[in-house]
């Protein structure tokens, strides 16, 4: 089941949303299949399940090179179901972002590089895991729509705020 992705404005989207109590409920796992299909659709590299408006802790991260992301690290799509994670280091970086529930606007966002990530599994499992660089700023994006943010609420300077079509052209004349 693909469904509509929730845009900008979208009450869900600024909802902190609640966590799940059983990983083998069949509304969970409806919701899981329908976060599936959908991202399937598109070029993101993750999705929470508020951006297809259920307001419920679950995210998946799939980094592979799309046309949004070309040097994106490829990993298999995993699910993570009431996430968490801390800081393993205060360094942070500045990088672009896009938002499948903020189409047409890209922006510098600051992330922790390094972080430590638990999460419960589909099989009910608890995973404990590091991440670094792109995936970990995967991870923090989609858990910030767990919190009711977008990564727009993360940007420093709105400045750094860039129509995608301006982002295009700023990255093809770093290219040349």
């Amino acid at each position: 089941m693909i469904c509509e992705i929730a845009q900008l404005g979208a009450p869900v989207l600024r909802q902190t949303a609640e966590a799940v109590s059983d990983v083998h409920d069949a509304e969970i796992r409806r919701i899981i299949e329908a976060m599936q299909s959908t991202l399937a659709t598109t070029s993101g590299v993750g999705i929470a399940a508020p951006q297809i408006g259920e307001s419920t802790r679950i995210i998946i991260i799939a980094s592979r090179p799309t046309p949004r992301y070309p040097s994106a690290p490829l990993m298999e799509p995993t699910v993570m179901i009431n996430p968490g994670f801390r800081i393993l280091s205060d360094r942070q970086e500045k990088d672009w972002e896009g938002c499948l529930s903020v189409p047409g606007i890209r922006a510098l966002v600051p992330r922790f590089q390094e972080i430590g990530i638990h999460y419960t599994d589909q099989q009910g499992d608890l995973v404990e895991s590091k991440l670094s660089g792109f995936v970990a700023r995967i991870f923090q994006h989609e858990y910030d729509h767990l919190e009711g943010k977008t990564y727009l609420d993360r940007v420093e300077n709105n400045t750094d705020i860039f129509a995608e079509s301006e982002f295009v052209k700023l990255v093809a004349g770093r290219n040349t």
